[in-house]
């Protein structure tokens, strides 16, 4: 599934169920609060506005979600590099 939106035009491959292993942390930064911003529920209109050439927008009776179309990321790798046009 998409999980968030990246500044950069490139995809960030992330594993969300993963979590961060918190070795060497200091204790100043363990006293900071961290806001997460909440989940946008998108209409089908607006997710089909949102997403790329590849990504899929699944719709069931009760959620919307968008995902990518190749879900294993070695196949995207893979599949990027034989689309991208030769350097000259």
């Amino acid at each position: 599934m998409i999980v968030g939106e990246n500044a950069r035009s490139e995809d960030m491959d992330v594993n969300p169920t993963k979590e961060k292993k918190l070795t060497n942390m200091r204790a100043a930064a363990s006293d900071e609060t961290i806001r997460l911003v909440p989940a946008v529920q998108l209409s089908l209109e607006q997710a089909l506005e949102f997403i790329r050439e590849d990504e899929c927008v699944e719709v069931t009776p009760s959620t919307v979600r968008l995902r990518k179309v190749i879900l294993d990321q070695s196949d995207r790798a893979r599949r990027r590099a034989s689309t991208r046009p030769p350097k000259s």
